[in-house]
C-alpha cells in the first residue's frame, strides 16, 4: 500500500529531506567523496537549491554537531556557539579580562562538569568556584573563545563528533567570515575535526579568497548543478508519491523553463496540485491534475 504524503511534504519548501529527493552523481557523490578526505567542505549555491537537504540526506545525526550562524556574531561568538553545540553550558561572569571583555564559565552536560574561563562579550554570574559532579571530579579549562587552539581543546575534551556543520554561514559579518577562514587552517592542521560550511553564494573559492592558506584543505560542492533530467525526476517522482501523473508536456515545459532551479519545479508542482484539488496521496490514480499546467505557465 502506498504510504500517504501531503503535497506540502513532497513539493514546496520543506524542513526535512523531501521524499522525492534526487541523488545527483556530480553533487551527492562528490560530497560523499569529500567526507572521506579529512578536509573542510563548503556547500554553496543559490537559495533553495538543496544545500541543507544534501547534508541531511548524507550525514547521520550522530556524526555531526550543527550551528546556525547569526548576522550579529563576531569570531568569539561563533566559537562559543560551537562549544555550546558540543555540549558545553556557557555562562557569563562579571569578571573582566585584561582586554576588557567579560569572561565566561561553562560545564559539560551530563556526569562530568568542566568549568572554564575565557573572553566573551557578555555578562552573568560571578561564581568562579570549583565544581564537581556526583561521581567525577571536574577540571578547570582556561579558555579564550578567540583562540582556535582553545576551541580545539574544548571540542576534544567534549569528545565532539568529527564534523561541525555551520549553516547560514553567509549571514555572518564579512569580517567574521574572514577571521574564521584563518581559524579553519588551524582546525585542519591541529585537529581531526572537519567543518561543513553551508552558505548562499556562487563563488567556487570563497573561503580560499579569504585565506589563501586553505588551498588544498577545502573542497567546494556547488549544489546549483541541476540538469533537466534530474529536475524531471523531482516532478515525476513526487507525482508517484501522490499517486498522480503530470501530463508529459506539462513536465517538459516546466523543466525547460525552470532556470535550473529545483525550487521552481517544487513550487510549481505544488501550485499545480493545489489548483487540481490534490492535497495528499490519492486513493485512486489521477492523470494530469486539472488546469495545473496552465497555472504553472503563469508562475
Amino acid at each position: 500500500m502506498l504510504e500517504r504524503s501531503t503535497v506540502y511534504e513532497v513539493f514546496g519548501v520543506s524542513r526535512e529531506v523531501p521524499p522525492n529527493y534526487v541523488v545527483r552523481e556530480k553533487v551527492d557523490a562528490a560530497f560523499v567523496d569529500a567526507l572521506t578526505q579529512n578536509k573542510h567542505i563548503v556547500i554553496h549555491g543559490s537559495s533553495k537549491q538543496g544545500k541543507t537537504s544534501l547534508r541531511k540526506y548524507t550525514l547521520n545525526d550522530e556524526d555531526y554537531i550543527i550551528v546556525t550562524c547569526s548576522n550579529k556574531w563576531a569570531l568569539r561568538d561563533l566559537h562559543t556557539a560551537i562549544l555550546k553545540a558540543a555540549g558545553y553550558v556557557v555562562e557569563g561572569t562579571t569578571t573582566r579580562t585584561t582586554g576588557g571583555d567579560f569572561k565566561i564559565r561553562a560545564e559539560i552536560k551530563g556526569g562530568v562538569k568542566v568549568p572554564f574561563v575565557g573572553e566573551f562579550g557578555g555578562g552573568g554570574g560571578a561564581d568562579t568556584g570549583h565544581h564537581e559532579s556526583e561521581t567525577v571530579q571536574g577540571h578547570l579549562l582556561e579558555l579564550d573563545p578567540n583562540d582556535v587552539n582553545d576551541i580545539i581543546k574544548g571540542l576534544q575534551d567534549a569528545d565532539a563528533p568529527k564534523y561541525v556543520v555551520l549553516e547560514d554561514f553567509h549571514y555572518l559579518p564579512e569580517e567574521t567570515q574572514k577571521d574564521f577562514a584563518v581559524a579553519l587552517k588551524a582546525f585542519h592542521e591541529s585537529s581531526s575535526f572537519s567543518f561543513v560550511v553551508v552558505g548562499v553564494w556562487l563563488d567556487e573559492n570563497r573561503m580560499t579568497q579569504y585565506n589563501g592558506d586553505l588551498g588544498g584543505r577545502v573542497i567546494s560542492i556547488n549544489v546549483d548543478k541541476w540538469d533537466q533530467d534530474h529536475l524531471k525526476q523531482v516532478a515525476v517522482g513526487g507525482a508517484k508519491l501522490l499517486n498522480i501523473e503530470f501530463d508529459p508536456g506539462f513536465v517538459d515545459d516546466l523543466v525547460g523553463n525552470a532556470l535550473e532551479s529545483v525550487w521552481i519545479v517544487q513550487e510549481a508542482c505544488k501550485l499545480a496540485c493545489e489548483a487540481a484539488g490534490v492535497f495528499g496521496t490519492q486513493s485512486e490514480s489521477r492523470v494530469d491534475p486539472g488546469d495545473g499546467a496552465a497555472l504553472v505557465k503563469r508562475c
